[in-house]
């Protein structure tokens, strides 16, 4: 599988997908150039300083971080040594509309004796069964829909008797409401795993069953925070792309792909500099590679079904908020739910608006990462879901403003600010479609609002394109960090397969 040192990659956009490709490659011999289009690396794992203090902006929870490992050791770089994983405990803690409060900890056994304590015997023993379903709900589907090639009903129907018997437990065929509410009838506990469908932008009343794989995989397994953040993760993963010798150039945006006769020959940016290259792995949104980067005779031969629907998106800002000692202090992530968590789902897939009444999602940098905030206040990071941008025209921009003084409001009076704490930095999903194009502001591709959109999403190798990859959220096998990272790993296997 190893490849002459003399064959050339570009790699498309420096986020975790784009990073991953390049480390696999350069790790094998390859003369591998990564083109950013912005100045920083990460892509929507980024950064912001604000009055000296760095926060994060994006995503907040590691989990599966073994994906990570494995993806350093391809850099001869042993984690351990360059990276601090956080387990704060309380890791979670969920605030619902009637007061009750639930924590969730780093340890499983913790979080079932907090579930006991707050929500009672019954509820504990129904996440213990929900979980067992889960656990069999993952490891059924990831070694076929997460850890290897995209799924195709031909690599399904060739599997072997036991793998096929494996397969069935995926839940497919019902929806993840259905199948919570089957399982669960603790209404706390009923909103607290449904939330589980936003982490890959999805709706838990369509998306199937398969889904309730991701409470196995941060209740079980973990979910982690970073020392130094998300953003210092970014930063040990440009040092192993410079440690097996990939160029990285920011500031470099590509005009689009060169081709002749259906095969990739490089890249041209828009300063007019030409990238030579036999492979191109992109790491760009699926819809802006193929619609916009890739020449127009070359589109008609590509078929991509799943780049349509896209997931929610978010409204994110960060606030100047009063440090709090003591019992009051924050911990890592708290989500404060609605009365009504449905009407929040309906508002995004049915109306195509921002929710009346949205769940609001925190994480104190401080707790989560140890980062260090001012003097007398911290940074918090805050996000409410909301629908991805239309097409035909962006949102105006006061029903963002809207949705910004109502997160406030709502933080405000259940005390987890102070009224007089402020925002210090917003996006808006106009604003992240605009730095990712042809996104629509979606944050995790397209979503998983039927039973087949495993076998929509895009594979990683586009076989109508000789020599073009793809790497990236919006690709098999799909969003969020850990499967980010996969994706760019798998990009590169299917080029050492194909080369």
């Amino acid at each position: 599988m190893n490849a002459a040192p003399n064959r050339r990659a570009v790699v498309v956009g420096g986020g975790l997908g784009g990073l991953a490709a390049a480390i696999r490659l350069g790790a094998v011999g390859w003369h591998v150039t990564l083109l950013e289009a912005r100045t920083q690396l990460g892509g929507k794992a980024g950064t912001v300083t604000l009055d000296g203090v760095t926060v994060d902006t994006g995503p907040s929870v590691l989990t599966m971080p073994e994906v990570l490992h494995d993806l350093l050791a391809a850099a001869g770089m042993q984690a351990t040594d360059h990276l601090t994983l956080r387990s704060p405990s309380p890791a979670f803690r969920y605030q619902y509309a009637d007061g009750t409060t639930l924590d969730v900890h780093h340890a499983l056994a913790d979080t079932l004796a907090s579930v006991h304590r707050t929500l009672g015997s019954t509820a504990r023993a129904e996440l213990e069964g929900f979980l067992a379903y889960s656990r069999r709900i993952w490891e059924a589907a990831a070694p076929y829909f997460v850890k290897g090639p995209a799924p195709t009903a031909t690599r399904l129907m060739g599997l072997g008797l036991r793998d096929l018997l494996e397969v069935r437990h995926i839940d497919a065929l019902r929806t993840m409401q259905a199948a919570i509410h089957d399982r669960v009838s603790s209404p706390h506990l009923r909103m607290l795993l449904a939330r589980y469908a936003t982490y890959n932008g999805s709706d838990p009343r369509v998306a199937p069953g398969t889904l309730n794989c991701i409470a196995h995989v941060e209740l079980a397994l973990g979910g982690f925070g970073v020392e130094g953040g998300i953003g210092h993760m970014v930063d040990v993963l440009a040092e192993a792309a410079r440690r097996v010798g990939v160029h990285v150039r920011l500031g470099t945006r590509v005009a689009r792909l060169e081709t002749v006769r259906g095969h990739v020959v490089g890249v041209t940016t828009a300063d007019g500099c030409r990238f030579p290259a036999e492979v191109v792995v992109s790491n760009a949104e699926v819809a802006h590679t193929i619609h916009t980067l890739l020449p127009e005779d070359d589109r008609k031969a590509v078929r991509l079904d799943g780049t349509t629907e896209r997931s929610m998106s978010g409204w994110t800002g960060v606030l100047r908020a009063r440090r709090r000692k003591g019992p009051r202090a924050r911990v890592a992530h708290t989500v404060v739910f609605p009365e009504h968590y449905d009407s929040e789902f309906a508002d995004i897939f049915d109306y195509r608006r921002p929710p009346t009444a949205p769940t609001v999602y925190l994480c104190a940098q401080e707790a989560c990462h140890g980062r260090t905030g001012w003097t007398a206040d911290e940074p918090v990071f805050v996000m409410a879901n909301a629908p991805p941008e239309p097409t035909h025209a962006p949102t105006a921009p006061q029903v963002w403003r809207a949705l910004r003084d109502r997160v406030h409001d709502r933080l405000s009076a259940g005390d987890f600010i102070h009224p007089s704490d402020h925002w210090v930095w917003t996006r808006s999903p106009t604003q992240l479609a605009q730095h990712f194009p042809d996104s629509g502001g979606a944050l995790y591709g397209a979503s998983s609002n039927d039973r087949f959109s495993a076998f929509k999403r895009p594979p990683n190798r586009v076989a109508a394109v000789s020599g073009l990859y793809l790497a990236s959220g919006s690709a098999h096998p799909g969003g969020g960090m850990p499967l980010a990272m996969l994706s760019g790993s798998l990009a590169a296997d299917a080029v050492l397969a194909n080369v």
